[in-house]
Formats: structure tokens, sequence, C-alpha cells
């Protein structure tokens, strides 16, 4: 009977990948025919197993977190195409009421690993003369105007002075095109209304429809879903929804506000889509971890996809 149960215990650390003193463990407790050390085995293979279910994603959760951005391209491009990283201010404000006080400026989260992947696929995918080396730009540098594409991430986070507010007006309204990623629930879509507001004051937000062409122009995109964020997988089990780290006492939000993903915009006076909001969707955890078993490839595969959909409208439209 023991021989059995250590069979089976054999077989489920190897479909696990366990290769450790624990699979030693039970192989001494075979051959010598000890209950107790069988016993202790067997509660740390539940263990194991259960800490496995619990936390699917560990490989991604215990990876480095200070990113390395990289600086702005120092000459005038010679590529047709350079994925160019939205620098901002933090909003304090945002940053004490929620709690998130991650050791690095906003603008930079997942830029180490998640710009050069995406920058792989867009060479890989498309044709388009890209940049191997993407960079790092504030709204007042003097070369914003040459690059027809921005990144932003954590938008909820960040804030805009008067002056800032303007130069992004004017830079989305002469043909730029803003790509908005990585914030969620009510509490930072209304802080990002509010910087939001400085710069198109009468524009309305629109839900995209799935027809639009933003999401055919180079994938024909089929299927919408919520891209998890790392603190999704890692703080919410696995959850495609990120819970907030903490909340003061004055924020009032519920969990249903970060649930349900949205693909908005802001158009022009053409249509145009002048920023592209995904709201409650990380595409830059997506892209980074692509690499990563744990990562289910349904999300990256979306993710990269609906990423150079989105480069190529700002190119061509």
């Amino acid at each position: 009977m023991q021989v059995l149960v250590v069979d089976k215990l054999l077989n489920i650390l190897h479909t696990m990948r366990f290769d450790h003193w624990l699979h030693r463990k039970l192989l001494i407790a075979k051959r010598h025919n000890k209950l107790r050390v069988l016993i202790q085995a067997s509660i740390c293979v539940c263990l194991s197993a259960g800490w496995q279910n619990t936390f699917a994603q560990q490989g991604i959760c215990v990876a480095p977190q200070r990113p390395q951005c990289p600086q702005q391209v120092a000459r005038v491009p010679q590529h047709e195409f350079t994925f160019s990283r939205l620098i901002f201010a933090d909003n304090p404000v945002a940053v004490h009421e929620l709690g998130d006080y991650v050791g690095f400026p906003h603008w930079q989260a997942d830029c180490s690993d998640s710009d050069p992947h995406f920058i792989s696929a867009l060479k890989r995918m498309t044709r388009i003369d890209t940049n191997k080396q993407s960079q790092s730009i504030a709204v007042m540098d003097e070369s914003l105007f040459d690059y027809p594409a921005l990144y932003m991430v954590e938008a909820g986070f960040a804030s805009f002075t008067a002056p800032e507010a303007q130069r992004l007006q004017e830079y989305l309204l002469r043909g730029g095109f803003l790509l908005v990623d990585d914030f969620h629930g009510s509490y930072q879509w209304s802080k990002f209304l509010e910087w939001m507001g400085k710069i198109f004051p009468d524009r309305e937000i629109v839900d995209l429809p799935k027809s639009h062409e933003i999401f055919h122009v180079h994938f024909d995109i089929d299927k919408f879903v919520q891209i998890p964020g790392l603190r999704a997988l890692c703080l919410n089990n696995g959850a495609t929804w990120e819970r907030p780290m903490s909340k003061a006492g004055g924020v009032i939000e519920s969990n249903s506000s970060r649930q349900q993903p949205a693909w908005r915009a802001i158009l022009d006076d053409e249509g145009r889509v002048m920023v592209m909001i995904n709201w409650n969707v990380d595409l830059g955890d997506a892209w980074e971890h692509a690499d990563m078993e744990e990562y289910a490839s349904a999300y990256t595969s979306t993710a990269y996809r609906l990423g150079v959909n989105y480069m190529i409208y700002s190119l061509t439209h």
C-alpha cells in the first residue's frame, strides 16, 4: 500500500517538475519502507501542490520590478518609427490615496522588458522600419513632433502642468497619437479625466465599437479579453483584474469597477483616433511576460496584435 502511494506521489512530483530533496525523500521512503518519512513527504507534496495551484504565476511574481528605462534618442530619427514612452510627473495625491509607493516614477513601469519585447514583435510582424532602441521623451522636448506616437502607462497617477497640457493638445491635433495603457478602477479613471480635461475640455471620450478600423488595420481582433497585469496575477490569486494595494479613507471604489475592460478613444474633428485608451487592461505586462509559461498565450497574443494595430494606425492616420 505504501509503495503504491509513493509511486503516485512520485508521479505528481514528476508532473510538477520537482527535482530536489523532496523527490529524494520519497525514494528513500520507498526503498526503506519508512512510514514517518512517507507521511512527512506526503504533506510536503500536498503543500507544494497547493502552493502551485494558488500561485501558478510565481515565476513572474519573483521577477525584479525595478525598471531601467532608455534615454531619449540623441539624434534625428533615422528610422521610420521609434517606440517612444511618455515621461510625466506623478500626482502625489493619487499615489498617496492608493498607497502606490512603487519606488520609482510611474511612467517607468515595465519599460525594461515590455518595450524591447514589443519592438521585437513590431519588427517581426510588420515591414515598418522600426528602431531597435526605444526612448523616453517628455512633452516639452523640442523633438516631440518628430515622433508620431507616444506610449503612456499608469495614467491614473499622471499630472501635467498647463503648458504641458497645451503642448500635448497641439501634438495630438497636429496628427500625433497617444496610447494609454495600464490604469485600473474608477478612482484612477477619475484622475485620468482630471488631467485629460486640461488637454481636451470639450471633447468626449467614446467607447470604440469592435468593428472600428483600429482593431482591423493589420490584425483582425475578434476576441476582446481583459489582459491582466502582474499585480492581478500575483496579488489577486490569478484573477484578470487588479486589486489596489491599499485605499485611503476618502477613496470610494468598488472592485467591480476594475473587472470590466474598456477600449475608448478621443477623436479629432475627422474621426481620427488621437487618444487610444485601454482601461482595466495591461498591454505592457503581457508584452513583458510573453516568454514566461505562467502567463497565458491568449493574453499575450491579443496584447501584441492590439499593440501592432495601434502603431500602424498611428503611422497611417
